[in-house]
């Protein structure tokens, strides 16, 4: 690799953690700028919602993941703030400490099967057509064969290998149907369409809570687990929180 192919560093750095990655969104705050991932471990700790991962592995994934969500032109930190937003959910269903561990690493590591996706298919402009649309969906398969290789990480894998199926069957890969899909999963598609429909795209900018908010209510029991719904609902508050952390990051070159 060229040193040309490696995101640039800003001239504005976080207070917290004095990152000055390009990958990251900058938000105004305490007399300076704090990056995403300090606000959103911020907001965790407050909320209680904290999985402490401080490890040489976990600062592994976090970094395989920022670079991922690069390389796909992805709002921030997409991998990370999704598991996020996750994790708020999951808490409303157990405070098992080792489930929370395992929705958190799925939910971050949903897309790492995508490094195994052409970037002519990955970061095509416009619609794919059949053949490439094959290609990009054996990316939930690649991901569960990665991480289903980690020690311990069977539920997490599980979910990454499920996260694009749908309540009422028409996902895929296996067309699982209802609780037949793990709870994680069905928590982690609420988030993903949430995130998707509030951060820009080159087709559209991002769209206002409620608008996501609407859409996600509109497609319980199709879509969506209801019960899925019903959390989102119940944590709209926090999410709202979460989500303006992104929306209203500075604008940087």
């Amino acid at each position: 690799m060229q040193p040309s192919d490696f995101p640039p560093l800003l001239n504005i750095a976080c207070t917290h953690c004095g990152s000055r990655a390009a990958t990251r969104l900058f938000i105004p705050h305490e007399e300076g700028h704090a990056c995403e991932q300090c606000l959103l471990d911020r907001h965790l700790a407050e909320s209680g919602a904290v999985v402490v991962i401080d490890s040489l592995y976990g600062q592994f994934v976090e970094a395989l993941t920022e670079a991922l969500d690069a390389r796909e032109k992805e709002t921030g930190l997409h991998s990370r703030r999704t598991a996020c937003l996750t994790l708020v959910l999951a808490r409303r269903f157990t405070e098992d400490a080792e489930t929370l561990h395992q929705v958190y690493w799925g939910s971050q590591l949903h897309d790492v099967g995508k490094v195994g996706i052409p970037d002519h298919i990955l970061l095509k402009q416009g619609g794919l057509d059949t053949a490439e649309w094959d290609i990009m969906r054996t990316h939930v398969d690649l991901g569960y064969h990665i991480v289903g290789k980690l020690p311990a990480m069977g539920d997490a894998a599980e979910l990454v290998r499920c996260h694009e199926e749908r309540f009422d069957g028409s996902g895929y890969p296996r067309k699982l149907k209802g609780e037949d899909i793990p709870l994680g999963a069905r928590l982690f598609a609420v988030i993903d369409t949430l995130d998707a429909m509030t951060s820009d795209r080159s087709y559209r900018k991002a769209l206002p809570f409620d608008t996501a908010k609407a859409e996600i209510v509109r497609m319980a029991g199709s879509q969506f687990d209801p019960m899925a719904v019903d959390a989102f609902l119940a944590e709209e508050a926090a999410l709202r929180t979460m989500v303006a952390l992104k929306c209203n990051a500075v604008n940087l070159p």
